[in-house]
């Protein structure tokens, strides 16, 4: 009879709160709990969430994705771990929108998992500060075992030559998403895929450490059809491999948007060969309006000549003062 009573009251939470039939009950089918906590605990720790910074808009799919965390213990479990995970920010909402994409970091416990993973990155050398951060930008890390998934991307990552003393951190701390690929689906394919092209220990390397996002994506989807149309365009394997090589993103890069289009300007706007932006693989990352075209209508005017390289190695005052746009001062 009490169960039936509190299942119907927290029905009546629920519905209060702008639930509708269908979505409570989805929510009573994953966290059995729910039939049995008292409306005033619900309650409690709905308003504490909503205390800590998460918008009340955001509520409803928070605690739709997790009800579980209406039954957790308020003062033993809530409050400690958001404490421990408010020392980790630096911004006043990190904390409320990391629990926002997973609310379910709130069932670890502070001492048993969130200490040994937070001794764990900073071990591979990775600051306390960007570990906190690292964190907080991904959340998710939290549930994953430090045996069988963490130490699998560390080793992944020192397979390249990377040190597990410093190195590894960094790359990590730059790109934490990487986590969560697995090494034989994604991680290991993609390696291969760029060792195929030709790109050496240190190409990888610095691939890993400067772009670690490359390695994350398909080599089958993403990084195949961007090669292929590079060859289409006209380079040479050997080029290809100097383009990833010198700037790995052109791998990722949308072909119509972003990559063709600068290909299309070199060579007939600004009337040069391909070969030339394989010998400065940059080429492709400059902004087409703010950084080419301006500065190629500069040039025109004056009718100077100059690599790619004297072209845009520069910020704009040094671009200025290099091809007399502006009188170099005493």
């Amino acid at each position: 009879m009490e169960t039936n009573c509190n299942s119907g009251g927290i029905m009546w939470f629920f519905r209060d709160r702008g639930f509708d039939s269908k979505s409570i009950h989805e929510m009573l089918k994953k966290c059995k709990r729910l039939e049995d906590v008292q409306t005033d605990k619900a309650s409690e720790n709905w308003d504490y969430l909503k205390s800590i910074g998460i918008q009340e808009r955001k509520l409803p799919a928070v605690v739709g994705k997790c009800p579980k965390i209406l039954t957790l213990d308020l003062h033993e479990k809530l409050v400690p771990m958001v404490e421990c995970l408010t020392t980790l920010g630096t911004k006043p909402r990190e904390v409320a929108s990391a629990i926002t994409k997973f609310p379910h970091i709130l069932f670890h416990s502070v001492e048993e998992k969130l200490c040994p993973l937070l001794a764990f990155f900073e071990a591979l050398g990775a600051p306390e500060k960007q570990v906190g951060k690292m964190i907080l930008l991904n959340p998710r890390i939290i549930s994953y075992s430090i045996e069988t998934k963490l130490s699998k991307i560390v080793d992944f990552l020192a397979s390249l030559g990377l040190s597990k003393d410093g190195t590894i951190g960094k790359v990590l701390v730059k790109h934490p998403f990487i986590i969560g690929y697995s090494v034989e689906k994604r991680l290991r394919p993609t390696l291969d895929f760029l060792k195929s092209l030709g790109l050496t220990e240190i190409h990888l390397q610095n691939l890993a450490l400067n772009f670690p996002e490359v390695l994350c994506r398909d080599a089958n989807k993403i990084l195949s059809p961007n090669v292929a149309y590079l060859r289409t365009c006209g380079f040479e394997s050997r080029q290809v491999a100097a383009l990833v090589a010198g700037y790995p993103p052109i791998l990722i890069k949308s072909t119509s948007n972003s990559i063709g289009p600068r290909i299309k300007f070199l060579e007939q706007v600004m009337g040069r060969r391909i070969d030339e932006a394989a010998d400065y693989p940059d080429f492709f990352k400059h902004g087409l309006k703010k950084r080419l075209e301006l500065r190629q209508r500069l040039l025109k005017q004056k009718n100077v000549t100059c690599s790619l390289s004297e072209m845009l190695d520069c910020n704009q005052k040094k671009f200025l003062l290099k091809f007399g746009f502006v009188e170099q001062l005493a």
